[in-house]
């Protein structure tokens, strides 16, 4: 049994040894294929590189060829111009050359004939002397003495034909300018339509019925007092049937009146504190027609860019009388008129059509009343920046300062042709409301006058003062003064009667 096991044993040791053996064989001849087939495998992919290598160094190759091939090429053309810049340098040196030689040629060439025209001048000058020096002695003067008899007889000459000829000029203008002047004047006139003076001192204002007349009276006539001395107007309550009479000789204050009157007869409450409340708002109202009436005007007349002031001043023309003669008419007629004869004339029609409106506002304005209406104007609009032509055609239409453009004649003319048309003004009427004028300014001129009033066609001057400057014995006092001073400084017919009216009022209010 053991020699079995011994037996067997001994083949299995044999029989490994023996495998071993053939596996190991079998396990080198393996190792040296798989060692041919890497060395093969090895030498491929060094060919498949060296291929890569040489195909990438060729390509490089062809690009830095290219690349040198472009760059040879830039600087041969680099190289082109260069040569054609040089080449054309060469050229313009050359011709700088020889336009240098050609100007050095004409300079000495010139400066040869300047010595010859040097040398003939002195020949020149040496005939001259020469001969001169003959003439003088054939003539025994000098040529100086010559010289200035020749001068002194073509003066004289040239005078005389000078003064002819202006003589000649001046006569043939003056028959011109007045047959010129007469035409244009004349066809300015035609072409400007007028109207006549109808200004007048008194306004009628109509009611419904006589019933109104005890109510605008008032109980013992206190609503009629307060009425007039609101307004400054007397009011005739007379047998007239369905209507009183306004009577002032300010158209400013009998409009106020007669539109203080309308409301109130319209309202129906008629008495003394109602009635200067009225007033109040009526001067109010009026005040904005006026400026309502300057700006219509301007419009009308095509005038435009005035000073709200001016418009002011203009409107209230329409309530002003210059000889009975409208203002504001006479104002826009002078404007038309100056606007024609400076286009016949061929100058600024704008303009003198401006001046022309704006002539008279000294008329208007409460400022400075001792100066001359046109020297006042002249202010007003130096003030609101008119041009210095309109300001000198102002100032200067009654000659008051002298004249400096051709717009100032023109208005002064126009003025003139306005006012002096038959039909335009009234001496009478004028001198009328000047008096009454200077009976207020009079009055107005004593300390504590609050208001002045002519009233009766000047044949009453109330005088309202207040009662905390004046007592009433001063009140007896400048009403008996006031009367002498009219009295010794003015001439009326018949007599004024002077009333100094003092109020005392007490006011208090219950809330």
């Amino acid at each position: 049994m053991i020699i079995y096991i011994i037996v067997g044993v001994v083949a299995f040791v044999v029989g490994s040894v023996i495998s071993y053996f053939i596996w190991d064989k079998a396990l080198s001849k393996k190792l040296k294929k798989l060692t041919k087939d890497a060395e093969n495998e090895g030498e491929v992919i060094k060919k498949q590189k060296e291929l890569l290598a040489k195909e990438k160094f060729l390509q490089l190759k062809s690009e830095h060829e290219k690349f040198t091939n472009e760059r040879n090429a830039k600087l041969n053309q680099a190289e082109q111009r260069i040569g054609q810049k040089e080449a054309s340098l060469n050229q313009k040196h050359e011709e700088a050359n020889k336009n240098r030689r050609e100007i050095e040629n004409l300079q000495n060439n010139l400066k040869i004939q300047l010595e010859k025209i040097e040398k003939k001048k002195e020949e020149l000058e040496k005939l001259k002397r020469d001969h001169i020096e003959k003439l003088e002695t054939v003539s025994g003067i000098s040529s100086e003495d010559a010289k200035l008899q020749l001068i002194e007889s073509l003066k004289a000459e040239a005078k005389t034909s000078a003064m002819a000829y202006i003589n000649e000029t001046m006569e043939e203008a003056k028959m011109t300018a007045n047959k010129e002047s007469k035409r244009i004047v004349i066809q300015t006139i035609q072409r400007a339509a007028s109207e006549a003076a109808v200004e007048n001192s008194v306004t009628v204002f109509h009611i419904e019925s006589d019933e109104v007349k005890g109510r605008i009276i008032g109980r013992e006539g206190r609503n009629i007092r307060a009425l007039e001395a609101a307004t400054g107007v007397e009011i005739i309550v007379d047998d007239t049937p369905e209507s009183i009479v306004l009577s002032a000789f300010d158209p400013y204050r009998r409009e106020v009146a007669r539109l203080a009157l309308h409301q109130l007869i319209t309202d129906g409450r008629i008495h003394p504190a109602r009635i200067e409340e009225v007033v109040d708002k009526v001067k109010k109202q009026v005040d904005e027609e006026i400026i309502e009436t300057g700006k219509r005007t301007t419009i009308d007349l095509g005038i435009h860019g005035l000073h709200p002031e001016l418009i002011r001043l203009v409107g209230k023309m329409k309530y002003r009388s210059s000889y009975g003669q409208n203002l504001l008419q006479h104002s826009r007629e002078t404007a038309n008129l100056c606007a024609i004869m400076a286009s016949e004339l061929g100058l600024n029609a704008s303009i003198a059509k401006r001046a022309g409106l704006l002539h008279d506002i000294g008329k208007v304005s409460d400022e400075n009343p001792e100066l001359p209406h046109a020297l006042l104007g002249m202010t007003i609009a130096d003030r609101c920046k008119e041009k210095p032509e309109v300001c000198n055609a102002i100032g200067a239409h009654h000659d008051e300062i002298e004249m400096n453009n051709l717009i100032s004649p023109i208005v002064q003319v126009c003025d003139a042709i306005s006012g002096a048309r038959p039909g335009a003004r009234r001496e009478v009427a004028e001198s009328y409301v000047k008096r009454l004028k200077d009976l207020e300014s009079m009055a107005l001129s004593y300390p504590g006058v609050l208001k002045t009033y002519a009233i009766q066609a000047g044949r009453e001057l109330r005088v309202i003062v207040g009662s905390e400057k004046i007592n009433d014995k001063d009140a007896e006092s400048l009403a008996t003064d006031l009367a002498r001073r009219i009295q010794e400084e003015m001439t009326y017919p018949g007599q004024i009667k002077v009333t100094v009216i003092r109020e005392t009022r007490a006011v208090a209010m219950a809330k």
